[in-house]
């Protein structure tokens, strides 16, 4: 990618963008052009490809014999490279520099991902796209600070040498995080070396503390993913006395042994401010904790997280906690794989997030899915006839398609696992809504229920807990075929919000009860005619589980290698650990009381 595209700001940035979309195609096919002009020779494209026509015939061949593909196809390659230390021409025909880490927790186990010296450029330069878009709407955040909690993970390597680590850790330590230049529009409070801390604990700590000393200069805040800064205003509901105690005494807690965030630290918290502290303490000492984001940081402007697909049930809880009055704004879509586009209206609902797809990132197919949301019916592993697959520039509003990709670093026609709608069109490129992952689903007998399809069914039910004050903080579930017939379980953390000169009311077991059917008269014609006609799955099941629970859940994927960063709950358990934990902070269980609704 051309250096001078890194350093786009401004008008520059937007004016990009504007040619990007306009040049779709036209950039699409010069995209594809050059990665198989670079990876012609690899072992890989070799096997579908005889590389002995023009550069127009060999994008004909291309799209005519590389098989799309799933990460079981191209594993034996990335283990070759990783544990056998075989060369990367395997795959690519750049050096592999580093194995990249999926989150591990959206449905399977770590994948590891290729990657070369030229991705991090990309990636670089879709991040800089994103204050000029921002700064469409908003106004003065060159005037203050962003308090955003980053966090890395401990790296490791592969037998052969190579580092493996998420894609987020990745770019922290990079020169281009590192050494990048002052710019005032992203002036943060986290110190370097509180994001580059491994002790999650620690880290967390700091940058709060950073955030709290700056409270009167946050413009903006957030994490990567809603679920992270749900964490930290937990993290902090535990912590804030010691964090009050720093800055009433000047002096770091002891339980900070980092000495990069010690160093880091004296330089921010300089003296005693016993006012700042009481402050802090009046706020976070109220009874209720209600729009306690905004009394903290009375500035701001904004919160920025991912709050799409499963994210989205995390929207309650954000905006309890900042009592409304801050958009919630999703900036950009990405994964370990490729990162994609960018979303063009960064004020919208959150239910109306679009993404516009950047064509010089990867080069794009579509896997066409119908108009109805049936794609959670198709198998992952079946063979795509090739002349099913869509170009970008020829998707179709309203539409349904899974993604894929092929990238310089080594994926040819390799689907990412995500349904998107296309919801219209910037220029030429279209822009989609993300709907969910297309690998987690739930599986009794015939039906077949996706990531979706279950998170619109716990969201109507869990409306019922609105009149207690109850807030849903987290769910999962996993199918339990331990009897017969086997049925849904969906594990509930409940939080009961505190409503000044109001007793909380409990939630009777009657409204779980109703919590229960409401979700399954949500769910499919094929699950409810299981239910109630063909009776193959019992009735579905809530697990009340103790507060906190979820948080110790994360607690044990990060302890497994996931990222805090990338954490995305799984909707859908498969480990037998995780499931174990689940089931050992159960407090209640309750039962649909009757079938749902079904007409043959």
């Amino acid at each position: 990618m051309d250096g001078k595209k890194l350093e786009y700001k401004g008008e520059e940035a937007l004016k990009e963008i504007e040619r990007l979309t306009r040049e779709a195609e036209k950039v699409q096919q010069e995209l594809l052009k050059e990665i198989i002009t670079r990876n012609k020779n690899t072992e890989y494209l070799s096997n579908y490809m005889t590389m002995t026509m023009t550069m127009n015939d060999h994008v004909q061949e291309f799209k005519q014999k590389v098989p799309v593909i799933t990460y079981k196809h191209i594993y034996p390659y990335i283990q070759r490279i990783a544990n056998g230390g075989e060369d990367s021409s395997l795959i690519s025909g750049h050096p592999i520099v580093e194995m990249l880490c999926s989150s591990g927790t959206s449905g399977g186990e770590p994948k590891l991902m290729p990657t070369i010296a030229e991705d991090l450029d990309r990636r670089t330069f879709l991040y800089n796209m994103i204050m000029p878009i921002i700064n469409q709407y908003v106004t003065g955040l060159d005037e203050g600070k962003a308090m955003f909690l980053y966090f890395v993970k401990a790296e490791m390597s592969t037998p052969c040498g190579l580092p493996a680590r998420t894609v987020l850790t990745s770019y922290y330590k990079s020169k281009h995080f590192k050494g990048r230049s002052h710019d005032r529009y992203n002036d943060q409070t986290s110190p370097d070396e509180a994001i580059l801390c491994d002790d999650s604990n620690q880290s967390m700590y700091c940058q709060l503390l950073s955030g709290m000393i700056h409270r009167q200069q946050v413009l903006r805040l957030g994490a990567v993913f809603a679920s992270a800064l749900l964490r930290a205003i937990s993290f902090l509901e535990r912590n804030w006395v010691s964090l009050c105690n720093d800055i009433r005494t000047g002096k770091l807690s002891p339980v900070i042994t980092d000495s990069g965030c010690r160093l880091a630290m004296s330089s921010i918290l300089k003296s005693a401010d016993p006012r700042l502290a009481d402050e802090i303490e009046n706020i976070c000492s109220r009874r209720s904790w209600k729009g306690i984001v905004c009394n903290l940081w009375p500035k701001a402007k904004y919160i920025e997280a991912v709050v799409t697909g499963s994210m989205s049930q995390y929207i309650p809880a954000l905006e309890y906690y900042s009592m409304g009055k801050l958009p919630l704004v999703c900036t950009m879509y990405a994964s370990s794989e490729c990162y994609f586009g960018v979303n063009l209206k960064p004020l919208c609902d959150p239910a109306n997030v679009s993404f516009t797809l950047l064509p010089n990132m990867g080069y794009y197919e579509f896997i066409p899915l119908g108009k109805d949301e049936t794609y959670g019916n198709e198998d992952d592993d079946e063979d795509i006839s090739l002349n099913k697959l869509v170009d970008l520039v020829h998707v179709k509003t309203g539409c349904y398609y899974e993604l894929v990709v092929t990238t310089f670093s080594g994926l040819n026609r390799y689907r990412i696992g995500d349904v998107l709608q296309v919801t219209g069109f910037h220029n030429r490129a279209p822009q989609f809504r993300f709907i969910c992952r297309r690998n987690v689903i739930l599986s009794i007998d015939n039906d077949k229920t996706n990531e979706e399809d279950l998170h619109k069914s716990v969201m109507a039910a869990k409306r019922l807990l609105e009149p207690y004050n109850a807030l849903l903080v987290e769910y999962s579930s996993y199918a339990d075929t331990s009897s017969v017939p086997g049925h849904y379980v969906i594990y509930w953390e409940i939080k009961h919000c505190t409503v000044v000169d109001k007793a909380p009311s409990p939630v009777v077991p009657k409204v779980l009860q109703e919590c229960c059917i409401a979700i399954e008269e949500d769910l499919d014609y094929i699950y409810r005619r299981c239910r109630t006609n063909d009776k193959s799955i019992g009735p579905l099941e809530i697990r009340v589980v103790k507060s906190g629970t979820f948080e110790l859940l994360m607690d044990l994927f990060i302890k497994e290698g996931a990222s805090i960063n990338q954490y995305k709950t799984p909707r859908c358990i498969k480990s037998e650990a995780a499931l174990k934990l689940l089931k050992s902070n159960v407090k209640a269980c309750f039962f649909s009381p009757r079938d749902p609704t079904w007409f043959p």
